[in-house]
């Protein structure tokens, strides 16, 4: 168990929490060797010689991390010399080139880059990108929660200022990182962490960009809060959290990194929702077939369900999160051969409030006219997603 959990751990974060491995003796002159920009290198290193003195820091440094931030087109670099020491912002880069919007990675040819907690696991010296540093995107969040069969991946920082969901900066700049990753990596720092970050979560502008974003994706705030309370805990600190992923995919952190989001003891409690015990009727599934004649018809017809989806929306509006303007809830359902409505659930999107108020409503609909196959009632399974709209919020937020 315990392998398994050190083993998650990397996966999520590659935390300097995770124990170094033995001095790897010329690793960084190796990389030099390797690359056709070797003199470039040896410059490089030079000047952040140069540059770290001036800063006052300790070269090399033994330790690295790297954040960025996708609205804000920032590349942070953070060092430090020793594993107890707080990290000492050496440098910000900018970003030159983004592709996609907030939000994560999911599948192959989305063009996003990837949001959440990850490590360094490549370095290409001859990268057709001038030079480039791999990032072990999918990681074991990415792998539950993205595209079973095309995920995506080969996602790097990199130089050439083009990107198709990677993390471009200048040639110069990545030079430097790629010199004060190597070096890190010589000095034992086998994984080296890179967060990823929607955006600056303490800039009012990208917060407010955010919080519209959210009101219209309402399944990404999960995410979002999970990375704010990690940047939040950071800058408090100086020092990075211990990151685990749960059986669901999500990041796990524990109270004292939640504690570190400012403002979040003042926060009203959430209301508390019983679940009612929803009782399933028996129905055997195989009896459904694969193919009929004609769809379930709810009474009155398609019109007549669109008024009925309308008036739902009207219903559960109220009932959504604060931070929600729009939820998109996947139902599912079983019209039976009478006709009669069974066993509805829930399968993604809401809140723990509005679903069973959601559940509430779809338990009292109307009888259908059933599936007909053959000149014969059969019953069908149906899936519906259900818009519940916020239409007199307004689209501007705040810290």
């Amino acid at each position: 168990m315990k392998k398994l959990l050190a083993y998650l751990l990397v996966l999520a974060l590659g935390s300097e929490a995770v124990a170094q491995t033995a001095y790897q003796p010329g690793y960084a002159e190796f990389q030099r060797n390797g690359s056709r920009f070797g003199d470039n290198l040896k410059k490089r290193e030079d000047s952040l010689v140069r540059q770290f003195r001036d800063k006052g820091l300790a070269w090399p440094a033994k330790y690295l991390y790297i954040r960025s931030f996708k609205y804000d087109s920032q590349l942070e670099v953070w060092v430090k010399g020793e594993k107890d020491q707080p990290f000492q912002l050496f440098k910000t880069y900018k970003v030159c080139a983004m592709a996609g919007t907030l939000g994560p990675k999911r599948m192959e040819g989305d063009y996003q880059v990837p949001e959440g907690f990850y490590y360094i696991n490549e370095f290409n010296p001859r990268s057709v990108y001038h030079l480039s540093l791999g990032l072990n995107y999918p990681n074991a969040s990415d792998r539950y929660l993205s595209d079973a069969i095309q995920p995506g991946g080969d996602i790097y920082i990199h130089g050439s200022c083009v990107t198709t969901g990677c993390i471009p900066i200048t040639d110069s700049q990545i030079e430097e990182l790629y010199v004060l990753a190597s070096n890190a990596k010589s000095l034992g720092q086998d994984f080296i962490p890179v967060h990823i970050f929607p955006v600056r979560f303490d800039n009012r502008r990208s917060t407010e960009y955010l919080n519209r974003y959210v009101r219209d994706f309402a399944d990404y705030s999960y995410l979002a809060n999970s990375l704010k309370e990690v940047f939040f805990y950071f800058e408090k600190h100086k020092k990075l959290p211990v990151i685990m992923v749960n059986g669901r995919g999500s990041y796990v952190m524990d109270d004292d990194v939640k504690k570190a989001v400012p403002g979040a003891d003042k926060k009203a409690a959430a209301p508390v929702v019983i679940k009612k015990d929803r009782k399933q009727e028996a129905f055997n599934e195989k009896e459904i077939p694969t193919t009929v004649h004609k769809l379930p018809e709810f009474p009155g017809g398609a019109g007549a369900f669109r008024d009925y989806l309308r008036n739902l929306n009207t219903e559960l509006a109220p009932y959504l999160s604060e931070d929600q303007h729009t939820a998109y809830v996947l139902i599912e359902f079983i019209v039976n051969k009478n006709g009669k409505v069974l066993n509805p659930k829930i399968l993604k999107g809401g809140n723990d409030l509005l679903n069973e108020k959601l559940l509430d409503a779809l338990e009292t609909m109307p009888d259908w006219a059933p599936a007909i196959r053959e000149e014969k009632a059969v019953p069908m399974k149906l899936k519906q997603t259900i818009v519940v709209e916020n239409k007199t919020a307004t689209l501007t937020g705040g810290n």
